[in-house]
């Protein structure tokens, strides 16, 4: 039994785990090709079925042809979608987050005061108002 590992040589193990390697980096473009075929809004749902027909009658040929016909365009829709999720994420924290505090309402109603679109006394109000 301890003589078992040395059946297997230092270079099948190397070649083994390189071929692992391409064959889970090939299942993962795989993946990301299909939920591309899925996300897209510019084909109908017949040129859709047919890419997905296609990769998955004829793996390698499909994957390939598809990265070089739309590989452009699926990194522009890539980076749509993340410029998307970055702006809705951006509103959210906008909307959730406070307006300043005390100091920020002063600061505003002393540039309005400034700009004479209120008196003084409006000023002192809202200054009153805001550090209760």
């Amino acid at each position: 039994m301890l003589l078992a590992a040395t059946d297997y040589p230092l270079l099948d193990i190397f070649w083994s785990m390189l071929f692992f390697f391409f064959w889970i980096a090939w299942i993962m473009i795989l993946f990301r090709i299909i939920a591309d075929i899925f996300r897209r809004g510019d084909i109908g749902g017949g040129a859709k079925t047919l890419w997905m027909i296609f990769v998955i009658v004829a793996p390698f040929l499909g994957v390939f042809v598809y990265m070089i016909s739309q590989g452009n365009s699926m990194t522009q829709r890539a980076m749509h979608d993340v410029a998307e999720q970055q702006a809705q994420f951006d509103s959210h924290i906008q909307s959730v987050a406070g307006t300043g505090g005390p100091a920020a309402e002063i600061e505003k109603a002393k540039s309005l005061l400034d700009s004479g679109a209120i008196t003084q006394a409006e000023f002192e109000a809202l200054k009153a108002a805001a550090l209760r």
